[in-house]
């Protein structure tokens, strides 16, 4: 074999090394063999006493050499790029290894601001609902008293101090994700967790409700004040 691609082979180390250098020996090999088929052209013609045999074999000969070591270059170089490969390969998957190790620190960091924001939320919550029961109560009070004015709406209140802008969700988000962004979101959307009245706008549906004496009714029976503090209207 001649010594350029000698040197390339020696000095390949990557699969894709070892691949361009497998290249160019196919482009020998190629160029051998059909170099092989004017040589056993020649040696006919030297049988028949057109040109000189010996020399004919011997170039044929020769030939025939180069065409083997060329393959078995070949099979051996291939060898070595499959080796490369593999070696490559169990690479990548210790260096994602890594990486989804590091990725799982940081998802279990997300999980700890999660729990820690939804305790968080827990605690305003039921912080609210106290508010807003003793402010039913007030509103009971200012009813009896005749001074409807000083009734506080709770879920003007309520709306008003959620109303802003929200986060946009990404394009991918798993089944558990939308599910649990959509129950966050019920929590700040009229007609949502804390606001079961039928949302602003929204066409309200009759329903008849059965009095215990058997008499039908197209009104709800009306809640009182304290039933329901966060879904309160004022």
């Amino acid at each position: 074999m001649t010594s350029p691609h000698a040197e390339q082979l020696g000095r390949a180390r990557t699969a894709a090394e070892y691949a361009a250098v497998i290249a160019l020996l196919d482009t020998d090999l190629n160029d051998a063999i059909a170099r092989r088929a004017e040589l056993a052209e020649a040696e006919d013609r030297a049988v028949f006493g057109d040109g000189d045999l010996a020399a004919a074999r011997a170039a044929l000969d020769d030939c025939n050499d180069r065409v083997a070591l060329l393959e078995r270059t070949i099979d051996a170089a291939g060898k070595r790029r499959a080796e490369a490969a593999a070696s490559e390969a169990r690479a990548d998957i210790a260096a994602l290894g890594d990486e989804i190790k590091a990725r799982a620190a940081v998802l279990g960091e997300r999980w700890s601001t999660v729990h820690r924001l939804v305790e968080l939320l827990r605690q305003q919550l039921f912080e609210a609902d106290a508010l807003a029961r003793a402010i039913a109560t007030a509103n009971g009070l200012f009813d009896a008293a005749g001074v409807a004015d000083l009734k506080v709406n709770l879920t003007t209140t309520r709306r008003t101090a959620m109303a802003g802008a929200r986060a946009a969700a990404p394009a991918r988000l798993s089944r558990p994700a939308l599910h649990a962004d959509r129950l966050l979101l019920s929590f700040l959307s009229p007609g949502g967790a804390l606001d079961p009245r039928t949302a602003l706008g929204a066409s309200v549906k009759r329903s008849e409700v059965r009095r215990p004496e058997g008499v039908k009714s197209k009104f709800l029976p009306a809640s009182t004040p304290a039933s329901n503090p966060l879904g309160e209207r004022g």
